[in-house]
């Protein structure tokens, strides 16, 4: 296993790095945790609340993250009701394995899930015609991509977009993924999201100051999917490895296949 004895920083919110950080040792890997979102509520919670008092009039529901899952179902309980006491007539669709095994757990059960786990994917197999549909996307606050909605609206769907949660970027880096970045002991750094990629170079100009991209000479970059292999090119002007199929499995198989063809190369 090429992950053995490597050193990986992983970047997910810092409420949910355990399953990463369990399947990156289960291959190996040593973990570095380096939290770079921090989860929480959108400024203002009135557009979502307005329309999950509505939720009898969309014919579907439409999930891209479980953070999207959490914040819905919360808010509905406020509301005195649940995901799994929806109306008969709200159909679930969810982007990713994470994102359906959340609403599986909380006795929803998605209605569709797409072949690929990105935005793309739900888009070209989505199993009705989107003419006429009222479709509710509860969504990240700022940062994520509006593709879903435009698609679907270009479809003749009547889409309403809502901000569920937000992810800012966390204080700074943990003090032992910064002291292992300034000796050169990293061998990777794994990136799930776009914010991911765009927090951490914050955070590494924070710490580092003006040499930040010198800390990452040498480091794998390794990304979970297209849009974040995207931003990694824009921020960092490489990317190194992005994971197939984009789950975190997908990632560490990516990352493993990338730290061996380097270790080939050296």
């Amino acid at each position: 296993m090429a992950l053995q004895g490597c050193t990986v920083a992983v970047t997910r919110a810092e409420q949910q790095l355990g399953e990463a950080r369990r399947l990156f040792e289960q291959a190996g890997a040593h973990v570095l945790d380096l939290p770079a979102l921090v989860i929480g509520p959108p400024d203002e919670w009135g557009p979502l609340d307005d329309a999950l008092a509505e939720l009898e009039e969309f014919h579907w529901l439409v999930v891209s993250s479980s953070n999207g899952v959490d914040a819905v179902e919360q808010r509905l309980q406020r509301l005195g009701g649940s995901l799994a006491r929806r109306p008969r007539s709200l159909k679930i669709a969810a982007v990713g394995r994470k994102t359906a095994a959340r609403l599986e757990a909380l006795g929803a059960p998605a209605d569709f899930v797409p072949p690929q786990f990105v935005a793309d994917s739900l888009i070209d197999h989505f199993p009705v015609s989107g003419w006429g549909l009222r479709l509710l996307l509860p969504r990240v606050q700022s940062g994520g991509r509006t593709v879903l909605a435009e698609a679907f609206g270009e479809a003749g769907a009547r889409v309403v977009e809502v901000a569920a949660y937000e992810s800012r970027c966390p204080q700074g880096l943990p003090e032992a993924t910064a002291a292992a970045l300034a000796a050169g002991s990293v061998d990777a750094i794994t990136f799930s999201s776009g914010k991911t990629v765009r927090h951490t170079a914050e955070l590494l100009q924070r710490q580092f100051g003006s040499a930040w991209p010198q800390r990452l000479e040498g480091v794998a970059l390794v990304s979970i999917g297209p849009q974040t292999s995207n931003t990694c090119r824009e921020v960092f002007g490489r990317v190194d490895a992005e994971a197939d199929p984009h789950d975190l499995d997908g990632l560490v198989a990516a990352c493993s296949a990338a730290l061996e063809e380097r270790s080939l190369r050296a």
